[in-house]
Order: C-alpha cells, then structure tokens, then sequence
C-alpha cells in the first residue's frame, strides 16, 4: 500500500498545494501588521458544545497473564478529556508489585509457554487476525484516541489507525523471515549464526502517539517470539488496554502481552530496572531516556533502545517555492498540536524569500482551524495537559523574552480545556531558548540564513540528531544537505512520511537504535554462534 494512501494526514509532499489546504479553511482573523500589537486570533471552532465522544470506556485495569486485574494496591489514578480538563475514567494504578506480577507472566509465558516454541507462521496468523480485529474495532479506538489524546479524529480515524493496521500487517510478514546464516570458517568446523528472541521485553510508551506507538513497539518484539511488558503513558493509557484484549481474542497465549498502567517512578522505573526483565525500549524525553539507561545498566546491564527528543531544523533554500514552503513547513511543525518528537520546530528560510515567507506562514497560523477535534474541519486540538499546556506557554513568554518578533497567536485559546493558539516567531537567533529546547507545541521559531554552509553548521549546532527537513529544487542542493545533517531522517519536499519500512531513530542525544523497518527486528533478536568440527568435509 502506498505510502500517502496509509498516512494522507502524517505527510505533506512537493507536489502538496497551499490551495487544497485553504480551500477547507477559511480566514477568520487578519493581523494588523508584523510590529506593534498582535490581534487575537479568531480562527478558533466553537469550544462549547463539545461532542460526545461516541464510545464506551471498558478497560481500565492492568491487563496481567490474559486477564483484567485490579492493581495490587488497589488504587486508580484519573485520565483526562484534554478539551476541558475533566476525568474521564479511573485507571488501575501499578506500581512494583504490578510490574512483578507483570514480569513473571512474561517470564513463565517465555521460558514455559508455546510462544517461543510456536513456528514463526502461526505467530504471523495471530498477528494477521489481530489486525483484522483492529480494523472491525477502529471506529470505537479512533474516538477512544482522540478522547484520551485531543487530536482530530480525522487524524486518528483516517491516518492513524489504518497505518496501526498496516505495521502489524508488516510485521506479520516478516515472522516467518527471521533466519541466520551459515558461514565458512579457515578450518574443518561448520558454523551458523541463530537468531534467537531475547525473551522478555520491557516497553514503555509515550502519550503524543499512544496506538502507534504500541505498535512499533509491540509489533516487531512479537514477530520476534518475545513475550512483552508494557507500560502506558499515565496520560493515555485507555486505547493500549483495549487492542490488548483484541489480541487476545485474536488467540495470543496468555502473558505473551501484559499491559500496566501508572506512573513512570513508581512503574516505569521498576521496569527498567528489573532483574528479570532481558530488554527495555522507552520513548519519551531525552532527559527521562537517560534514567531509563542508568536503571537498565545498574539492574542487570539489559540492551536499551531509546526513541527521545528532537529540535528538527526545515530548511527553505532560496529557490524554494514560497507557498508550498510555508504548507509544508506549517504541517511540519504544527501536526498533531505540535507534539511530535521530530517535528520542524527551527524553520530555517534563506534570506531572499525569508520576508515573504514570515507574511505567508503567519497568514497561515492564523488560518488554522482550532476547537474540539471531534469536529469536522478542525485542524488542531488541544494540548495533552495541563502540565504541557502550561510548560508551552512558559516557552511563549520566553520567546517574547528574548525579544524575537511576535507574528501571531501567543496565548491560550478559550478558558477551558487546553487550547494553545497557533503561534509564530520570527527574528530567532539560535541562543533563544525556544531555538533550543524542545517546545512540543504548537510554536513556530523562523530563522534566516545566507548560504549552505551557513545554515549547515547552525542546524547541527544542537544536542538532539532526529529528524530535517529539506525544502528545495536543486538536487545538488538536496544531496549536499542530507549527507550533511547529522539527523537520523532526512524528509526532502516531504515531511512526516512514516512508512512501516521505513526507520526511524536519531543521532546524538535522541536515542539510540531504531524503530519500524527490519532494523527494528534487530532490537529483539540475540546472535548465537554454533560451531560444530567437520570430519573429512568434502569441501570446506
């Protein structure tokens, strides 16, 4: 399946106009000007009359050895609804005893039950069938996503959930296709390499991304015969709970898949520092990726991979196209309210087109459409929280601090829930803080840059080495700014293009290994040399 029929909503291409945008958009709000005052924005879908998500909520406790278990303490904690900031559901609350619990039915279902010991084909037909559930079930999950996380539900409804679909679906195939090899050796001795499962995988998931994020990480430990305990991000812990039933309808063995909810010190933690416990793969911020590692090497030294943050530049160069530009670059940071690991949240323009380009772009955030994303047209929901939605604002001030130029937006949207206005800055400098830190909001930083070295040197002047975007004519141009990004992806007249082959995963301090793609096989297999003497070998 191609790629824009599984993602229409996570890419924008070259061939992408500013027009098919708009015409679903209309210009509600102007701005008086680039000094001065900032005009509030009136671009915002009406904040009351929320619709009622159309689902029931029937999962909220841990999922431990096939069965619905309280916490053992006996606790819950709340999850909210992000567009008003009220409890939705009480979710069992773990914490170590859960994860021990956890544990030692991933350990029992790995040393002991059919799992690993299943030919790779008959796992690839659990994983077919529980993809068939999903798809039946994507209706009550796409709302169930987008209640628990605030995005647009044309999103999680039209993008999300079929691409759910198609990496298990991916990860199906590639079951039966894990193999190792026969190697020739300078003697008498016959040697080949297994590649075997590496038993019990700890998996901790963030909230930006709940169901895809389950499924880059559940579906290649499974493809690999391993056995799983996963813990959900405390905000959105409502849509792993319930595609982990399914796949027990689905006929997964009992504590092959064990799904606690809590929170990261008092369940994340004992996760990674388990004993028992023989990989951890976390996504999340670098600074809570660096405890993660430190818990796994003091525990028993267990591999880690780390999916972490990012502060991606998108370079405009000078013989960009400006309306397509200011799309795309609009898409790249604004998707999914800005929350998104790799978004291109250092909009570098080069200076003939920057004047241009900052009119375009702010004309465009003020287009942008924000309410409740249950509604139809609704470009942009709120934040996850009242902690991001605060730490965004806080980022806002600074940036007004630092006196880069206010475009547009800058404030909160409404008085209820946690709606941020879409805004942008132009005039940074790389030393402000919002150049720098990793935002995870809806805030747009525009830079201007003369030339190719130029612009090279500043957008790997940065911890984090995620993701770039390219934005050009030139092929010249093109190859010479991927072989020189120190990122892990670089998108060129493209941007957010996930594709199940595709990797992902980042240089420096944003992470380590990576995810989707048969590189991700290799994060659950372990190599084993086998070497056997040869008798009077016929040939060596």
């Amino acid at each position: 399946m191609a790629v824009r029929r599984i993602s229409s909503l996570l890419t924008r291409s070259l061939s992408a106009s500013s027009s098919v945008s708009t015409c679903l958009l209309s210009s509600l709000g102007r701005s008086s000007g680039r000094t001065a005052s900032v005009r509030r924005f009136s671009n915002a879908a009406a904040l009351e009359d929320l619709v009622v998500p159309p689902v029931q909520i029937s999962y909220t406790q841990h999922l431990i050895d096939g069965k619905f278990v309280d916490a053992a303490s006996g606790k819950t904690f709340p999850t909210y609804d992000p567009r008003t900031g009220e409890v939705i559901a009480h979710v069992a609350e773990g914490d170590a005893e859960d994860i021990n619990r956890a544990v030692a039915a991933a350990r029992k279902a790995f040393d002991e039950g059919p799992w690993p010991k299943m030919t790779p084909y008959e796992r690839s037909r659990i994983l077919l069938r529980f993809a068939d559930l999903v798809e039946k079930h994507s209706e009550e999950l796409a709302a169930l996503e987008t209640w628990n996380n605030g995005k647009p539900h044309e999103q999680s409804a039209k993008s999300e959930l079929p691409m759910f679909v198609r990496l298990f679906h991916y990860y199906a195939g590639w079951a039966d296709k894990i193999h190792g090899l026969t190697v020739p050796a300078d003697g008498p001795h016959h040697i080949q390499t297994l590649h075997e499962p590496i038993g019990v995988a700890g998996q901790i998931i963030p909230w930006n991304f709940p169901l895809l994020m389950f499924a880059w990480k559940v579906g290649p430990a499974l493809a690999c015969g391993n056995t799983i305990v996963l813990k959900t991000a405390e905000q959105t812990p409502l849509t792993a709970l319930y595609v982990a039933k399914l796949f027990h309808e689905a006929g997964l063995p009992p504590g092959v898949l064990n799904v606690v909810s809590g929170y990261g010190p008092t369940a994340g933690a004992p996760l990674a520092s388990h004993m028992n416990v023989d990989k951890v793969a976390f996504t999340g911020s670098t600074d809570t990726g660096k405890v993660v590692l430190e818990l796994a090497a003091r525990s028993n030294l267990k591999p880690v991979t780390l999916e972490l943050g990012g502060k991606s530049p998108f370079i405009v160069c000078e013989d960009a196209d400006v309306d397509k530009a200011v799309e795309l670059a609009h898409f790249a940071l604004f998707f999914n309210q800005g929350q998104c690991c790799c978004a291109g949240s250092r909009t570098y323009v080069h200076e003939r087109v920057y004047d241009e380009f900052i009119e375009k772009a702010k004309a465009r955030a003020q287009r942008r459409v924000v309410g409740d994303p249950f509604k139809k047209g609704v470009e942009q929901g709120p934040q996850i929280d009242t902690e991001q939605f605060k730490k965004v604002l806080r980022y806002i001030r600074a940036g007004k601090d630092s006196k880069a130029t206010l475009e547009c937006g800058g404030d909160r949207l409404g008085t209820k829930g946690y709606f941020i206005q879409p805004t942008v800055f132009s005039n940074v400098t790389d030393d402000m803080l919002i150049a720098q830190d990793e935002i995870f909001g809806p805030v747009q930083s525009i830079l201007k840059f003369k030339d190719l070295d130029e612009v090279i040197q500043r957008a790997n002047t940065t911890r984090y080495g995620l993701a770039a975007g390219v934005f050009t004519k030139s092929i010249d141009t093109a190859n010479t700014l991927t072989r020189a990004l120190r990122v892990g992806t670089v998108w060129v007249n493209c941007f957010d293009v996930f594709d199940a082959a595709i990797p992902f995963g980042g240089y420096k301090m944003s992470g380590i290994g990576r995810e989707k793609g048969i590189y991700s096989l290799h994060n659950y297999l372990q190599v084993k040399a086998v070497v056997t003497p040869l008798k009077n070998p016929a040939w060596l």
